[in-house]
């Protein structure tokens, strides 16, 4: 009986050069090579805080390299909030809140355009609160 072959990956809409150039304009970065400090830091962090079908879904539209560095890491036990996750990579980084924060909006804001409004969705109702603004969306609340 004739099978079908299994589907081929989808080929993510930008090389990891593209990427880290969309990353360097949007956080004014001077260099290619500190637009990718900020993108190993921010996706090593969003690897050890996503899990399921939204991590595999979003590894496969990222490009190759990236999406290396996301499923690299093992998920945290305690998922972070928004702002626990970017104190935590602040530490990690050695750097200020301030700068976390700027390189996580910037690495976000391309994370968010290769997932797809769709997907994001999922991955900020699989998140704690305090990732949508990272993520350059609007934090809904629902009234009690």
């Amino acid at each position: 009986m004739f099978e079908r072959p299994e589907p081929a990956r989808p080929l993510p809409v930008m090389t990891f050069r593209q990427m880290l150039e969309k990353v360097r304009y949007e956080g004014a970065y001077p260099t290619r090579e500190r637009a990718e400090e900020a993108v190993r830091l921010v996706l090593g962090g969003l690897g050890r805080q996503l899990t399921g079908d939204e991590r595999v879904e979003l590894a496969a539209r990222l490009p190759v390299e990236a999406a290396r560095i996301l499923t690299a890491q093992v998920p945290a036990i305690e998922p972070l909030t928004g702002w626990g996750f970017v104190k935590d990579l602040a530490t990690r980084a050695g750097a200020s809140p301030a700068t976390t924060r700027w390189d996580t909006g910037a690495v976000l804001a391309a994370v968010a355009a290769l997932a797809g409004p769709e997907l994001l969705t999922r991955i900020l109702g699989q998140l704690p609160s305090g990732y949508a603004l990272l993520f350059g969306r609007a934090e809904l609340i629902q009234a009690a």
